[in-house]
């Protein structure tokens, strides 16, 4: 081996050569010279034959650490915290994530039509922080209640009658509740919305067991953009109560987006002036907002313009009356000021499982959703597995605590992430403070204004709209993906997070599958002068090798496409395999001299090389397509009778339309060669020629007339000069069982007419696959396996070279 530069002159880069001298590598050869290591072999640095050693080498202080981290990922980013850089960051965002928390928590009670109070959603909203903060692995994600995951609950809440009547059209009357059956309703509704948070942790941490987070692993981008997207308009619709004042009835389920949209258009003459214009201050402040970036320590610092809206007007709504919503009317009907932690009723479970199932799904997924995005940010990673603990845990604490099912809350994570928090030291900060806010000042933010948080949750959840921008992109780079983004955006905003959560999976699933499945077959030529291979269709230097023929598999080879791989290679073989130009019989009317017939036919000696003990033949499928053939695996042979019939009397020709080609045309790969007039061509097509004497003497006659062109014109065939096919399974990573018995046969059919098949690159999984699977036997052995392509093509050329006898005649004639 050798290698040397040469320096490029008048400015031309350098070239780079090489010089490789070794010997013609197949896996068998190989194998021998270079011993493979066992399952169990290794550089091991210490002696593992005692207990002792056992345990000391698999019980490392690097593996004890690297498992704590593991399970609280706090310990690792505590390690490497940088007060200097990240404090003030840290510190503004969770005083943003904290104030937003606050008066959010306030109004689920409007979209959902239940009444909690609200320091139980405090103490819930910290301990789960609490409990994200130690076992979560996004550094910016903010967890607490999510508007639409909360409002997936009301198809349940509606069943119980406390929760229609006034409290689901909106009109709230305090007398309600000294009605004793009106109280009992409630202490219902609240067990049951108790019930569902605490079985959607148990499903989730039976997730965890089970290993269902495996599944985020195979979501693309591309399906988490659209849900993203999708979700951020069922956001955007269900703040449209606040920002036009009006109270309607908000619906969560299949097609509810059009519903909610049309009872607002309906409701819109009813809209309060006053709430619009608070809306629009605050969007406009946010939006200026984002042109203001503070530079702190290298790292950017958008100024908490939140803050400033909701203290301000915090302190304006307290000094004076705004005609508007405020969450005031909505805490006077809560007729508790606090609920003590209890755990939930068991004997309820069995009525919300289906919900709670949706439910645990979607807080899972929009939590991974978010952090994957946030995290692709700042160039990090997130543990799905790790996040289904977290949110588990979560949602079991908030079940205590008769609260919400937690999940990310998409505006306080921008809030977060946006505002220069660098860890979830900026949760830890945001959680401290909306428990502090609501233990001593929480009823002064009783009275702001939820247009003003309608417009910071929007101003929010916009950027997520932006991917709808990038869709021609999208079709451009790929069409899969952009079928993917449709799909997932269209079942979510028409069936609601969990069904179209579910369909767009299946879907992804389905693509996906077709996409990697899907069938590519590339022939290759030689880059002349190099050992470069490259597609014909791709590079016109591209050239044929004389004799050899090299098909390049690009995917998977597994039973759903080998079938459809075995056709489109048998159909490029036969290109080459099977060209013949005869006149047929009087019986036969022949096609005009424009469109010659083709057949192939083996005219050798007899004495063939032997054959295995069962064969694939080469067939016609039907007079219409001769271009399409199949491979039909045989038994055993019956007798010696049949495999002397077989082997050595019968001759397949293959003849009609498909294949047809004028005979002026190119024909690099053919030889013309005289065929006997008096061959039988049966009713089929196929031309059948019997070893005979006399066909010997006719074949020995072509050598006498070969300088003789003009003789026996209208007995000239084409036999094909293929003798090797090379399968390039380089880029191959998997071929299953079915895939396994195909290939076999495609190569027993192949050495059953002496054409050689050689596999090239195949992965050590796929050879020790075949070695499994009883792959080799006489029609393929390990011999036929090259590591490399080019070490297939120089062996091909070598076999032949070495195969040709000294006095054989000259190279018959190609034809022009």
């Amino acid at each position: 081996f050798g290698s040397y530069i040469e320096k490029g002159k008048n400015g031309n880069r350098d070239k780079f050569f090489y010089d490789v001298k070794r010997e013609v590598y197949n896996e068998e050869s190989f194998q021998k010279e270079h011993r493979r290591k066992g399952a169990s072999s290794g550089d091991v640095d210490i002696n593992i034959t005692t207990i002792k050693h056992r345990v000391q080498f698999r019980c490392s202080w690097k593996r004890f650490k690297k498992v704590i981290f593991g399970i609280f990922p706090f310990l690792e980013w505590m390690c490497v915290y940088q007060f200097k850089d990240w404090l003030l960051g840290d510190l503004l965002a969770g005083l943003n994530v904290g104030l937003v928390q606050v008066p959010q928590g306030l109004i689920l009670a409007v979209l959902i039509r239940m009444l909690i109070p609200p320091l139980n959603i405090s103490y819930s909203s910290f301990c789960c922080s609490m409990i994200y903060i130690i076992f979560g692995t996004s550094h910016h994600v903010s967890i607490g209640n999510f508007f639409l995951v909360s409002a997936l609950m009301a198809n349940v809440l509606n069943k119980i009658m406390f929760n229609s009547g006034h409290l689901l059209m909106g009109t709230f009357v305090r007398g309600d509740f000294e009605d004793p059956a009106y109280s009992l309703d409630y202490e219902k509704a609240l067990s049951v919305m108790q019930a569902v948070t605490f079985l959607t942790g148990i499903i989730q941490s039976t997730m965890l067991g089970v290993g269902l987070d495996f599944v985020t692993k195979y979501l693309p981008d591309t399906l988490i953009n659209a849900y993203l997207a999708a979700t951020a308009l069922h956001v955007m619709m269900s703040q449209m109560c606040f920002i036009f004042g009006i109270m309607v009835r908000f619906h969560c389920g299949v097609i509810a987006f059009f519903y909610n949209l049309v009872n607002y258009c309906i409701a819109l003459p009813r809209a309060n002036s006053t709430s619009i214009l608070l809306f629009l201050i605050c969007m406009v402040a946010l939006r200026v907002n984002k042109c203001i970036k503070i530079s702190f320590k290298r790292y950017p610092i958008e100024f908490p313009m939140e803050f400033v809206l909701i203290v301000s007007f915090t302190i304006i709504a307290n000094k004076i009356h705004m005609n508007t919503e405020t969450s005031k009317h909505i805490v006077d009907m809560i007729p508790y000021s606090f609920l003590y932690p209890e755990p939930a009723e068991l004997k309820l479970l069995h009525m919300i499982v289906c919900h709670a199932l949706s439910l645990s799904m979607v807080s899972y997924i929009l939590l991974v959703f978010i952090g994957k995005k946030i995290a692709s940010l700042h160039n990090y990673n997130i543990n799905p597995n790790q996040e289904l603990v977290a949110i588990g845990l979560c949602n079991l604490v908030s079940s205590f605590f008769k609260s919400f099912v937690f999940t990310s809350a998409i505006a306080r994570t921008v809030i977060q992430e946006k505002s220069g928090g660098r860890q979830q030291f900026a949760a830890l900060v945001g959680a401290g403070i909306t428990l502090l806010v609501m233990l001593k000042m929480g009823h002064y933010f009783y009275a702001l204004p939820n247009a003003v948080l309608a417009g910071i949750v929007l101003s929010n959840v916009l950027p997520f709209l932006s991917t709808i921008m990038d869709l021609p992109e999208l079709w451009k780079q790929n069409q899969y993906d952009f079928v993917i983004w449709i799909v997932t955006f269209l079942s979510v905003i028409c069936l609601g997070l969990d069904i179209g959560l579910l369909i767009s999976v299946v879907f992804t699933f389905f693509i996906t599958t077709v996409q990697s499945h899907r069938t590519n077959i590339l022939v290759l030529g030689q880059i002349p002068n190099t050992n470069i291979y490259r597609s014909f269709t791709d590079y016109r230097e591209a050239v044929y090798i004389p004799g050899v023929k090299i098909f390049q598999f690009c995917t998977a080879i597994t039973f759903v496409n080998v079938e459809e791989i075995k056709q489109l290679l048998l159909k490029e073989v036969i290109k080459s395999l099977l060209h013949l130009s005869i006149p047929i019989s009087s019986h036969f009317s022949p096609p005009s001299c424009e469109v010659p017939f083709k057949c192939a036919c083996n005219c050798d000696e007899p004495e063939p090389p032997p054959r295995i003990a069962y064969t694939d033949h080469l067939e016609n499928r039907s007079e219409s397509d001769i271009s399409s053939i199949d491979l039909f695996h045989c038994s055993r042979f019956e007798g010696p009778l049949m495999s002397r019939s077989m082997s050595e009397e019968q001759m397949v020709c293959m003849m009609g339309h498909g294949n047809l080609r004028n005979l002026n045309s190119k024909n690099e790969d053919v030889d013309k060669v005289w065929v006997p007039s008096h061959t039988t061509i049966n009713s089929s097509g196929v031309q059948l020629l019997t070893a005979s004497p006399s066909n010997n003497e006719h074949i020995e006659s072509h050598h006498r007339n070969k300088h003789d062109p003009g003789k026996h014109s209208s007995d000239v065939s084409f036999i094909s000069t293929v003798h090797t096919i090379i399968l390039d399974f380089t880029m191959v990573n998997f071929v299953d069982v079915k895939a396994t018995q195909v290939i076999r046969q495609i190569c027993n059919a192949f050495y059953n007419i002496d054409v050689l098949v050689l596999l090239a690159g195949c992965h050590p999984l796929i050879v020790k696959n075949f070695e499994r699977s009883d792959f080799f036997d006489a029609g393929i052995t390990k011999a036929q396996l090259f590591l490399t392509l080019h070490d297939a093509v120089l062996f091909a050329l070598g076999k032949k070279y070495l195969e040709t006898p000294e006095d054989e005649p000259e190279p018959l004639i190609k034809v022009s």
